[in-house]
C-alpha cells in the first residue's frame, strides 16, 4: 500500500472504530404513565400480561420477581442486558440492573443498550394502550 492510501485509510479506520464503540448515559424509564384505550384503569394482571407480551415479542426473556416486578434479560450474541421492570396499574419503569459486554462503567453504556430499552418502552406503551 502506498503512503497516500495509508494516510487516507488510517483516519477512516479510526473513525469507524470510534463510531462502532459509541456510548452514552444509561437510559432508564421512570414512572411512565400507562395510557389505555378505554376509560377504565387496567388491573395489575392486565398490565403484567401487556409488559410480558411486549418484552417477549422483542426477544427479551422475562421472569416475574414478585408483585409489580419483572426481571427482563436480552441476550444478543455475546452481549447481555438485564433490566428490572416495575409497574402498577398506572405506570411502569425500566431500570438497568446488570450487563455483560456492553462497556458499562457505572454511568455510561454502549448505545445499543439504550436503543433496546427505547424499543422495549415503546412496545410496552403500545401493548398497554390496547387495554
Amino acid at each position: 500500500m502506498n503512503k497516500t492510501a495509508l494516510k487516507l485509510a488510517l483516519p477512516a479506520l479510526a473513525l469507524s472504530l470510534i463510531v462502532g464503540c459509541r456510548s452514552g448515559l444509561v437510559y432508564n424509564v421512570d414512572d411512565t404513565a400507562i395510557m389505555t384505550y378505554g376509560d377504565s384503569t387496567p388491573s395489575m394482571q392486565q398490565v403484567e400480561r401487556a409488559i410480558v407480551s411486549a418484552a417477549t415479542s422483542l426477544g427479551w426473556n422475562v421472569k416475574r420477581e414478585g408483585e409489580g416486578k419483572i426481571l427482563a434479560v436480552l441476550q444478543v450474541r455475546d452481549h447481555r442486558a438485564v433490566t428490572e421492570i416495575t409497574y402498577d396499574a398506572d405506570s411502569f419503569s425500566i431500570n438497568y440492573k446488570d450487563s455483560i459486554n456492553l462497556n458499562y462503567d457505572g454511568t455510561n453504556i454502549h448505545s445499543n443498550y439504550n436503543g433496546w430499552i427505547q424499543r422495549l418502552e415503546n412496545a410496552i406503551q403500545a401493548q398497554t394502550g390496547l387495554l
